[in-house]
């Protein structure tokens, strides 16, 4: 068996995008002149090669050529320049449940589509049982597929898909379907197609996945190779380019009237929030930097002992913590004019990620708000030290292996 299984050489890949398109040939006619379009180049000279028994992926935003790479390689798509190779069986999930008819049963429906993906029905009869079950639809497997929910549609192209058994399988964001468990049961077998010494690429935005599944991963961006290495330095490098690029458009929602949520009477009001590192203002920071959350606050009149705090979330809504600085026993004072408060945080512990902060500032017994700012300010974690990937904050312990007695000589 060849130590390649795939390989890409110089592939490129254009399409046409049409301002306007001739429907029949009268309208050509009538019009004089052919539709305009401009090209669209997906893929340029992209050169990949991909060892037998790895887990391969494919990174990069929305647009980069991720998926019509995947295509090319699959043969389902056929490149301008340059060319493909592929050695082995492929099995390629990338719309699952393309070949089903809404009006036929699951059964029969299991049979079309893996007849569609080259298993004959001697296969198809030996892992018939198989299929149903990974799917979970035994209940329903003899009902049209046009009332199933849209879950269990893609749960029975999924398990139609993977009992293919092939020797390279070529995966397009289907990481994600079904229920947790049934997403458990296909990490596993993505295992077992490891532990088989089957080769596997993948595409996905599920980075975490990506770092975890891969052997080595390749950086598409507008349709160029950015490069190919470990999961663990490209996936970080991924994630750091993307934040620069957001940096110049995400930084206004610090100021006034971005359209967030505030209320308050207005006694104290906050002025503005921003991250320092470096004494400098910035959006981007570095797991374990040492940084400043700076409070801009302004009071008319005197106001005895406000209290200040701020809140993080995930941009999924996860709170990530929430200090403030009657429970830090900090004492503020009188506040009159203007200033600011500074939070200092000697090592910032939040994993790389997004991360949105809301400011307040209540009375002393924190129940009437002065003044309350939902995200006030977005900025952004890029990986640093120590190393952590998962969840949203670094514990920054030490790790220490010890054996506590030899081998067993028997």
């Amino acid at each position: 068996m060849s130590d390649v299984a795939v390989e890409a050489v110089g592939v490129s890949k254009r399409f046409r995008l049409y301002h306007e398109r001739n429907q029949s040939l009268k309208a050509a006619f009538m019009r004089g002149r052919r539709a305009k379009f401009d090209e669209f180049w997906a893929l340029r000279d992209v050169d990949l090669t991909i060892p037998t028994g790895k887990t391969f992926g494919l990174i990069g935003h929305n647009g980069s050529g991720k998926s019509t790479m995947l295509k090319c390689l699959a043969g389902i798509l056929v490149p301008d320049h340059g060319r493909t190779q592929v050695n082995g069986k492929v099995s390629a999930l990338l719309e699952l449940g393309a070949g089903f008819h809404p009006e036929l049963s699951g059964r029969d429906n299991v049979y079309l589509n893996g007849s569609i993906l080259g298993m004959s029905r001697k296969q198809i009869d030996r892992q018939f049982d198989e299929i149903v079950d990974f799917a979970g639809l035994e209940t329903f497997i003899d009902s049209p597929v046009k009332n199933y929910s849209s879950g269990m549609y893609v749960r029975l192209g999924f398990s139609v898909a993977i009992n293919v058994d092939p020797e390279i399988l070529m995966v397009d964001e289907v990481l994600a379907v079904g229920d947790e468990s049934f997403q458990r049961k296909c990490m596993e077998k993505f295992a077992d197609f490891r532990a088989e010494g089957r080769t596997v690429v993948i595409v996905s935005h599920a980075l975490g996945t990506m770092r975890s599944m891969c052997d080595e991963v390749a950086w598409l961006d507008h349709g160029k190779l950015k490069g190919v290495g470990r999961p663990e330095d490209l996936v970080d490098e991924y994630v750091g380019a993307s934040h620069e690029d957001r940096v110049v458009e995400e930084a206004p929602a610090a100021e006034e009237g971005a359209g967030h949520s505030r209320w308050g009477s207005g006694e104290v009001r906050l002025t503005g929030a921003e991250v320092l590192s470096g004494g400098q203002s910035t959006t981007k920071v570095s797991t374990g930097d040492d940084v400043v959350v700076r409070l801009h606050w302004e009071a008319a009149a005197p106001v005895v002992e406000p209290v200040f705090g701020i809140a993080l979330h995930t941009l999924e809504g996860v709170h990530v913590t929430g200090p403030n600085t009657r429970d830090a026993e900090v004492r503020t004072g009188t506040l009159h004019g203007t200033g600011h408060l500074d939070l200092h945080v000697s090592r910032l512990m939040l994993t790389p990620g997004t991360y949105d902060l809301t400011a307040a500032v209540f009375d002393r017994s924190v129940v009437h708000a002065f003044d309350h700012r939902e995200k006030v300010l977005r900025f952004h974690v890029i990986p640093g030290t120590p190393r952590d990937h998962y969840g949203v904050m670094s514990l920054g312990g030490s790790w220490d292996l010890r054996s506590e007695s030899p081998p067993s000589t028997r």
